[in-house]
């Protein structure tokens, strides 16, 4: 028998990604009026922010999402009393039936919103923030960049559109934030895989449907530690790894591991070891020795 294959259409094709990020505006923050060759999605995690754009000038709220048009001139600001959290994705997509999105902003389904938080955790291996020591760059991204990961993403951002697209007056189904012990391992296997970057508990809570609270009791009452003790703790024992390797120093030791400085890194390495990196070095050193 002889088979007719049928090819796919593809009503929504992203075909180019510009970045993917997670930010933490503090108030009063301002960006310039921008414009570029490929679309903007803006998601605001939590608080609002305030839009001005050729389609739209307004308020995007919690829960709320717009996508700029490619070559459109826009800017965001944050309100002097709210420090907003917000997801940026650039991407090319030249498919107009995504240009409705960008003259009012639209409010996420449970599904739509568990599609988003998918695709921040891919792009969290592919859009890792630069590393100040080239030779671990490569070593880290070998390491921490998933199979497929950048086809994940396109296929994830496709299927949000798509759903957007069918639902786009949907209104979405109130959650209560509440997580099982499934999902509180779920998210130490997240913190492993991602101790060296920058984690806030604002986007662990966006990853994982919840609040800071239910977040910060059930991590404790399941781990017996808080969340950033747990981040410490992994980041301190690869920073021993590296400091018995001898290749690094202090200073790269700190950058690899997620520090924001080497003085930050030794405080906390003497408040979990008791004893400094250097005395720590020095003690492995006379063992050595022996």
């Amino acid at each position: 028998m002889e088979y007719k294959l049928k090819t796919f259409d593809s009503a929504i094709e992203v075909t180019k990604i510009a970045n993917i990020h997670y930010f933490e505006f503090t108030n009063k923050y301002q960006t310039f009026k921008d414009k570029h060759s490929f679309r903007e999605l803006i998601y605001v995690d939590s608080g609002f922010i305030m839009a001005e754009a050729e389609n739209y000038t307004g308020v995007i709220r919690e829960n709320q999402l717009i996508i700029h048009k490619a070559d459109e001139i826009h800017s965001l600001t944050c309100p002097d009393d709210e420090a907003s959290n917000v997801i940026i994705i650039g991407f090319e997509a030249h498919s107009s039936c995504l240009d409705v999105f960008s003259s009012a902003p639209v409010s996420l389904t449970d599904g739509q919103k568990k599609l988003l938080t998918e695709i921040i955790k891919e792009g969290r291996s592919v859009f890792m923030p630069p590393y100040d020591v080239p030779q671990q760059k490569d070593m880290q991204k070998r390491k921490l960049y998933p199979f497929g990961a950048d086809q994940m993403i396109k296929i994830k951002l496709e299927n949000l559109f798509i759903e957007l697209v069918r639902s786009k007056h949907s209104i979405p189904s109130e959650e209560n934030g509440e997580i099982s012990d499934d999902k509180i391992h779920e998210i130490c296997g997240y913190l492993k895989e991602n101790f060296r970057q920058k984690i806030t508990l604002a986007e662990l809570c966006f990853l994982f449907g919840t609040n800071k609270t239910t977040l910060c009791n059930r991590f404790r009452n399941t781990c017996g530690e808080t969340v950033i003790s747990y981040i410490n703790k992994l980041r301190i024992k690869e920073a021993k790894k590296l400091l018995r390797s001898g290749n690094n120093n202090l200073t790269e030791i700190a950058v690899i591991v997620g520090f924001s400085s080497v003085h930050y890194f030794s405080r906390i390495f003497k408040q979990y070891e008791n004893k400094s990196p250097t005395s720590y070095l020095k003690t492995i050193k006379s063992r050595l020795m022996l």
